[in-house]
């Protein structure tokens, strides 16, 4: 009887040595899943060719760094940022929906067109302009255009005429008060952005909607670039007569004009505006809803990281290349005129 209680003793002493342990293995799988001690092979992220590719790559260089601090401090060590620049905005919305990239820095209208395997996760703000008017001669009265201390989370878009004969002849009759008719636009020849881009495209089209109910697809000469410094050079090259981007995108590109475009004069005196679109909810931080990395702590994480990185010194210049300048933590509903947009391109094919 006492050597089968002794042995019946053993038996449960091993069974709580053994649950005990059990416990404590779950504990650290736990803290190895989700807190500290979590480690990422490889953080994947995507920029889409607003600008020169090299230019992004080489200004974003400092963002690896920055990235591994910040999620370090939230308990994630990643060993490699991997950062590209897409060949096309579809091309980077694509790779978010497929989980090939993990982060991408898309526009309003690129993110809406791939929400069914992207997440938005923050919107960007950026400095707010002298000039907000609809009314395109304004933005011509008032060269150049500067910025302000107030943060917006709206741009706008810009139909910008060239240095061509009849890129100034658009220009001259605006800034006469005159309205320019659908002859006087397809007559000219135009350089846009992909379909997903919300400046480049999206807001141009619902703007010539409104106005003469047409689209892009109705203008006669239409030239898709890969990259706003694309449609500048072509436009200071009088290759194009009319390009569309966004508010500022002449401040980014003022040196540039001279001294890669061959510009005739500065890009204030050469250019003007001839059209203003309403206002374009701003750029999207987003994420891959299928990355084999993606979850909830770490996209808390990525909120997080962003935020602190544009309160930086060195953080500020490096979003800089995209005109941001801090972050908010955004949610889906807020870019819902933007599917209204996408639904009215779809409707019009």
């Amino acid at each position: 009887m006492l050597k089968r209680f002794m042995l019946f003793a053993v038996m449960i002493l091993s069974i709580g040595i053994l649950a005990a342990c059990g416990s404590n293995n779950d504990d650290a799988s736990n803290s190895n899943g989700s807190g500290e001690g979590k480690e990422i092979d490889e953080l994947k992220i995507g920029f889409v060719p607003s600008k020169d590719p090299d230019e992004i790559i080489t200004a974003t260089e400092p963002l690896k760094d920055l990235l591994k601090k910040e999620l370090e401090k939230e308990g994630i060590t990643v060993n490699n940022v991997d950062i590209s620049v897409g060949t096309t905005y579809e091309a980077v919305g694509e790779a978010l929906s497929a989980g090939t990239t993990d982060v991408g820095l898309v526009p309003g209208g690129t993110f809406v067109l791939y929400d069914d395997g992207a997440e938005v996760i923050l919107t960007s703000t950026r400095a707010g302009l002298n000039n907000d008017s609809e009314d395109a001669k304004d933005w011509n009265d008032n060269k150049p255009t500067e910025g302000t201390d107030e943060q917006a989370t709206y741009y706008r878009s810009l139909f910008i005429a060239g240095p061509s004969e009849k890129g100034q002849e658009l220009a001259e009759k605006v800034n006469k008060g005159e309205e320019l008719t659908w002859e006087d636009l397809n007559s000219a020849n135009w350089s846009v952005m992909g379909s997903s881009s919300s400046a480049g495209y999206i807001y141009p089209v619902l703007w010539l909607l409104e106005n003469y109910d047409k689209s892009i697809t109705d203008l006669d000469s239409v030239v898709q670039s890969d990259s706003y410094g694309s449609s500048f050079a072509r436009l200071a090259a009088e290759q194009t007569d009319v390009l569309v981007a966004f508010a500022d995108a002449r401040r980014d590109y003022a040196e540039d004009w001279e001294s890669k475009f061959d510009g005739k004069n500065d890009i204030w005196e050469d250019t003007n505006v001839i059209g203003v679109t309403d206002g374009i909810y701003n750029d999207t931080i987003s994420v891959s809803k299928n990355s084999d990395i993606m979850d909830d702590e770490l996209k808390a994480a990525l909120q997080k990281a962003f935020i602190n990185i544009a309160e930086t010194e060195e953080g500020k210049e490096v979003i800089s290349i995209y005109s941001h300048e801090g972050y908010q933590e955004a949610t889906s509903e807020d870019y819902e005129t933007e599917r209204e947009a996408q639904q009215l391109i779809r409707d019009m094919k």
